[in-house]
């Protein structure tokens, strides 16, 4: 490699590396302008660089740290959105309690009918075991032990 070749390598790396600094210097002045809070994540963000970049840039870091100490306590909205989402899962906790008492009520219900089910069945005389000596009081049941001939 020639010494002219290095050299404009070299003038390259430099105006890269000034346009970068110069790049997180702005972002950083625009996050501070704005009131936002400043962190590397956000800057590297805002700025297109890496995260180990500023990392390695202690005056960057410096500021940054500047402007977490100085930037003022801001109100926010986290109130009424907390309060709001409250709110919500209030009204969720009550829908959930009406559903939950709703299906006990039907879970009653059809234990009721499964109870009830239950005595009909040891009322009626098994099918499978033959003739029974239990009267059968069921019509239907009647009808069903009829053989019918084939037609």
């Amino acid at each position: 490699m020639s010494v002219e070749h290095i050299e404009q390598l070299s003038a390259h790396a430099r105006r890269r590396s000034e346009q970068t600094r110069r790049r997180a210097h702005e972002a950083l002045a625009v996050l501070a302008a704005r009131g936002e809070a400043v962190t590397v994540a956000v800057l590297a963000k805002d700025a297109a660089v890496s995260r180990s970049w500023i990392y390695t840039q202690p005056d960057l870091l410096e500021r940054i740290e500047e402007l977490r100490q100085s930037a003022p306590v801001r109100p926010t909205n986290a109130p009424t959105a907390s309060q709001a989402s409250l709110e919500s899962l209030k009204r969720r906790l009550a829908l959930a309690h009406q559903r939950i008492a709703q299906l006990r009520d039907e879970n009653q219900q059809l234990r009721r009918s499964v109870e009830q089910l239950h005595g009909e069945l040891r009322v009626r005389p098994n099918r499978d075991a033959g003739p029974s000596t239990t009267p059968v009081h069921d019509t239907k049941l009647q009808q069903d032990r009829q053989i019918t001939p084939p037609r």
